[in-house]
């Protein structure tokens, strides 16, 4: 097991990466503060994972209140948060109950945004059940839920008191959220460490075949800069906004599919193949750099091909962006690859990245 420390101004954090850690509950029991927690989890992590987390805590001595929510990206509304503090209230859940978020970039997102509320913040601990929110969602505390016009858009900066990422719990991931997890581990690289991009051309068909050396490498050099980027800016008021890399354009795609059509890490890859392209329109990538994203992401399986959403969804859709500045769109561009700026793209250049071949066109 290797540990990362995220240090913030008014807290820190350990990350454990490793694995067999699922069953430690001595890795757990420094973090609460009353020997209650509630395990908010989906139906199909819960119907693998849960028992053994259970029965390592309750042999512990702490009480455990589970609650299972439906399983996707559709579900991440106020209806279904609500159901977390139903649970919460119907057992009499005190200011010490720690939340424990088992499962993926939704549950770990509306287990915070729970905890941010319930009685005006209670404790939570991200276990990530996921590739992608193990590199990504469980770390530096952004918690929310989405709304019909935008993804995220109603949430809270909310820290945990733990992340514990066990590469064992990757072993049952299907092989498209294996390759969704993937794109999150492509963004670091392009940017900001050159370095990597080059590890993971070299290395992708062995994270792929899920090897656990490579994985924990990926996840902690991921983490790791993440780690660093977020204790430089919490609340995301500068550098932290390059983490949303191929972002602008995602969000926009699984609002206009619909949320859950596509995964987020489907839509961030194609998303900033987009980036990619528009930041070759500035002047900036090469058409060879730009061609190197792309087999980057083919070997990853993920799609290179935006959906045809049609220029007046995606601006609307863009609209929403939070990185939206006095009404204009902002997005993460590449200077070059391994260097990423935040940046305002000048409409003749986002029309062609919306008309080039990277966007599938409307009959």
């Amino acid at each position: 097991m290797k540990t990362l420390d995220l240090v913030l101004p008014d807290t820190r954090y350990p990350i454990h990466i490793g694995q067999q850690l699922l069953g430690k509950a001595e890795l757990i029991l420094p973090h609460l503060k009353q020997a209650r927690v509630a395990i908010v989890s989906n139906t199909t992590v819960a119907a693998l994972y849960l028992e053994p987390l259970l029965s390592s805590l309750s042999q512990a001595g702490v009480d455990c209140l589970p609650v299972i929510l439906p399983d996707g990206e559709d579900f991440k509304t106020w209806e279904t948060l609500n159901q977390i503090f139903d649970a919460l209230l119907a057992q009499r859940c005190e200011r010490g109950t720690t939340l424990l978020a088992l499962g993926g970039g939704v549950i770990g997102d509306m287990t915070g945004f729970a905890a941010a509320c319930y009685q005006r913040g209670v404790p939570f601990i991200q276990i990530p059940t996921t590739l992608l929110a193990q590199v990504d969602s469980s770390v530096g505390g952004k918690t929310a839920i989405n709304h019909p016009q935008g993804k995220n858009m109603i949430g809270a900066f909310y820290q945990p008191k733990l992340v514990i990422a066990d590469m064992d719990l990757l072993d049952t991931l299907p092989e498209r959220e294996l390759s969704a997890g993937l794109a999150e581990v492509i963004k670091y690289g392009l940017l900001g460490d050159a370095d990597f991009i080059s590890w993971l051309e070299q290395n992708m068909a062995a994270l792929r075949k899920r090897d656990k050396q490579a994985l924990a490498y990926a996840v902690e050099h991921s983490c790791r800069m993440k780690a660093d980027i977020v204790g430089q800016d919490e609340k995301e008021q500068g550098v932290r906004a390059l983490l949303n890399l191929g972002h602008t354009f995602g969000h926009a795609i699984e609002a206009g599919l619909g949320f859950g059509t596509w995964l987020h890490g489907e839509a961030v890859g194609a998303g900033m193949m987009l980036a990619a392209e528009a930041s070759h329109q500035m002047g900036w990538l090469s058409e060879a750099d730009v061609a190197r994203v792309e087999a980057l992401l083919q070997l990853a399986g993920l799609p290179t091909q935006s959906p045809a959403l049609g220029d007046a969804a995606w601006l609307s859709l863009m609209a929403h962006d939070k990185k939206v500045e006095n009404g204009e769109i902002r997005f993460v561009l590449l200077q070059s690859l391994g260097h990423a700026v935040v940046a305002k793209l000048p409409a003749a250049e986002l029309e062609h990245t919306l008309h080039s071949r990277f966007v599938q066109q409307s009959a």
